[in-house]
C-alpha cells in the first residue's frame, strides 16, 4: 500500500494506492455543517493549510441504527462511525494511472433517512480496477435534508448532490476523469434523486448520463402538503415548525421524531389532491416541487422535457416490496382488511388494484397480493413510464435473479442487485447474508461491464425503450424481450 497525494484547489489530499487502485475517503465538497450551517443549502469548503488525510472514512449524516431482521444487512448499512459536522464528503476511487476516465457518481438509497457513502457494497474498487473513476457521496437525509420548514431552504439533500457533482466537475481531472463523461447511478431513494436532478435547472450539463435502479421520476410533493408533515413533527419536538424551532434540537435529538413520523398512523397521510401517495407510505420525506431546484413536478418537467440530454438506463427488480415484507415475517400474516388498509392509504382505487392482483380469488394469499401489487405500482410500472415520458434516450431492464435467503422467500427483492453492479458479492454473501451462499459471480461480471459500458459511451445491446415496442432486457437472462402492460397501469399517471 502506498501514499497518495494530490493538489486540489482547496489544499493538498493524501489517499493510498492498493493493487492499482487509488482511494480517497471522506474528501469534502462543502463546508461542515456547523450550528450556522444547518437547514441552509451547502456552502463552499473552505481551503485548508497542510495534507488532509483521506485515507479513512468520516462522518456519516445522523440517523438511526436499523432494526433486526433476521437477515445480516451489516453489508449495506452505514458502518459505525461517530457523528460529527463534517459529513458533506464524498469517496473515490480511481484507476492508478491514465486520464479522460469515465466518471461514474454513486448516490444511495434510504428511504431519504438513512444510508452513506461508507456501505461496504458501494465500494467502488472493481469500478476502478476495470478503468472507471468512482465516487460515492454523503448527503443530508430526513429532517435535515426534506423537511421543507419556514425559513428553511428546501430540497436541501438535492442542493448538496448539485453540490457534489459541482466538486466532480471542477476537480475530477486531477484524478484522472473525464468531467464531460459523468454518469450519476443510483438505488431506491438515491434513484429517485437523481430522476429528479435530471428536471432540475441547476444539474443541468453537470452529468450526462443517468441509471436509475429502482427509483423514477414520480416522486415529488407540492410544498404546501409537506406542510402537514413540518407541523407534526414541531409537534412532536415541541418546537416551533421553522428553522428557529429545529435548531433548538441537536441532530440527534431529532432522530425519535423523524423516525417516529415514518410509522404508519390511521390519522395521517400525505395524499395528493388525486388521493395518492407516491411513496406509498414507505417514506414520510420526499422531495417538493415549486423552487428553484424542482420548479413543477418532476413528472410534468419531465413530460416537458426537461433532462432530455441525458441517456436514461432504468430498471427494478422482479419482487421489489418482498424486502419490506419477508424479513418482518409479515407476508404470511397480513389479512385482506390490512392488505386494503395499507393500500388506501396511497390509491384511492385500492381495492379495485388489488383484485387486479388477485384478491379475492380462490386461494389468494393477501399477503402475496399486497406485495405483488406493490412492487408494480410503487416501481416497476413508473419506470416503464418514465422512460416513455423520457424526451431523450432510455432502456429499461429487469432483475430476476432470487435470493436463497429466508428458504428462497426473499427472492428478486429490492435492493438486491447491488452487489452485482458493484462486483461486491462477498461483502453480501453467507449463510444469513442478503444474498445467500454462493451467488453468481458471472452474473455480476457481467451487469458490472454493463453498467461501465453505459457509462463509456451509453452503448447498450438492446433497443430503446418505446410505448409500441417495449423491450424490457432481462439482466439474468441477458434478452430483450417485450413485456406487456401490467395492472398497475390504470391506478398510475
Amino acid at each position: 500500500m502506498l501514499v497518495t497525494e494530490i493538489e486540489l484547489a482547496d489544499g493538498v489530499v493524501q489517499g493510498v494506492t492498493e493493487n492499482g487502485v487509488r482511494k480517497f475517503f471522506s474528501l469534502p465538497y462543502a463546508a461542515p455543517l456547523t450550528q450556522e450551517r444547518r437547514f441552509r443549502a451547502p456552502e463552499p469548503v473552505e481551503r485548508w493549510t497542510g495534507v488532509r488525510d483521506a485515507t479513512r472514512p468520516g462522518p456519516s449524516a445522523p440517523q438511526n441504527r436499523p432494526k433486526d431482521l433476521g437477515i445480516d444487512l451489516v453489508s449495506l448499512t452505514a458502518p459505525d462511525i461517530p457523528n460529527g459536522p463534517d459529513y458533506l464528503t464524498l469517496n473515490l476511487w480511481a484507476p492508478a494511472q491514465g486520464e479522460k476516465r469515465p466518471v461514474m457518481i454513486f448516490v444511495h438509497g434510504g428511504s431519504f433517512v438513512s444510508g452513506s457513502k461508507d456501505v461496504p457494497v458501494y465500494d467502488g474498487s472493481a469500478f476502478a480496477r476495470d478503468g472507471v473513476v468512482c465516487v460515492t457521496i454523503n448527503y443530508r437525509v430526513g429532517i435535515e435534508g426534506f423537511l421543507p420548514a419556514r425559513d428553511v431552504a428546501t430540497n436541501i439533500g438535492l442542493r448538496d448532490m448539485i453540490a457534489a457533482l459541482r466538486w466532480v466537475r471542477d476537480n475530477i481531472a486531477a484524478f484522472g476523469g473525464d468531467p464531460a463523461n459523468v454518469t450519476l447511478f443510483g438505488e431506491s431513494g438515491g434513484a429517485w434523486c437523481i430522476a429528479a436532478l435530471m428536471t432540475s435547472p441547476p444539474a443541468q450539463g453537470l452529468f450526462q448520463r443517468a441509471i436509475c435502479q429502482s427509483g423514477h421520476v414520480l416522486l415529488s410533493r407540492d410544498q404546501s402538503l409537506m406542510q402537514k408533515l413540518v407541523r407534526r413533527i414541531a409537534r412532536k419536538l415541541r418546537v416551533t415548525p421553522d428553522r428557529a424551532g429545529l435548531l433548538s434540537k441537536t441532530p440527534e435529538e431529532m432522530l425519535p421524531a423523524q423516525e417516529w413520523a415514518m410509522k404508519p398512523s390511521p390519522f395521517f397521510h400525505l395524499r395528493d389532491d388525486t388521493g395518492r401517495d407516491p411513496s406509498f407510505g414507505i417514506t414520510r420525506y420526499l422531495p417538493v416541487h415549486g423552487d428553484d431546484i424542482l420548479p413543477v413536478s418532476t413528472i410534468q418537467a419531465l413530460a416537458d422535457g426537461a433532462g432530455k440530454d441525458i441517456q436514461l438506463l432504468i430498471g427494478t427488480t422482479s419482487e421489489e416490496a418482498r424486502l419490506f415484507f419477508v424479513p418482518l415475517g409479515t407476508i404470511g400474516k397480513l389479512r385482506r382488511w390490512m392488505a386494503l388498509m395499507f393500500m388506501k392509504k396511497a390509491l384511492p382505487d385500492a381495492k379495485a388494484a388489488l383484485r387486479a392482483y388477485g384478491l379475492d380469488e380462490k386461494g389468494a394469499k393477501p399477503g402475496e397480493v399486497l406485495t405483488r401489487a406493490l412492487t408494480d405500482l410503487m416501481f416497476r410500472w413508473m419506470t416503464r413510464r418514465t422512460a416513455e415520458l423520457h424526451q431523450g434516450r432510455a432502456h429499461v431492464y429487469e432483475f430476476e435473479w432470487r435470493s436463497p435467503a429466508f428458504d428462497g422467500q426473499l427472492g428478486a427483492a429490492h435492493a438486491i442487485e447491488l452487489p452485482f453492479v458493484f462486483d461486491t458479492l462477498a461483502c453480501a454473501s453467507g449463510p444469513n447474508a442478503l444474498l445467500g451462499e454462493n451467488p453468481p459471480q458471472e452474473l455480476a461480471d457481467s451487469i458490472h461491464a454493463l453498467w461501465i459500458r453505459f457509462a463509456t459511451d451509453g452503448s447498450l445491446p438492446w433497443p430503446e425503450y418505446e410505448s409500441k415496442t417495449r423491450q424490457v432486457y432481462s439482466l439474468t437472462r441477458q434478452v430483450a424481450e417485450h413485456e406487456p402492460v401490467m395492472p398497475a397501469a390504470e391506478y398510475l399517471p
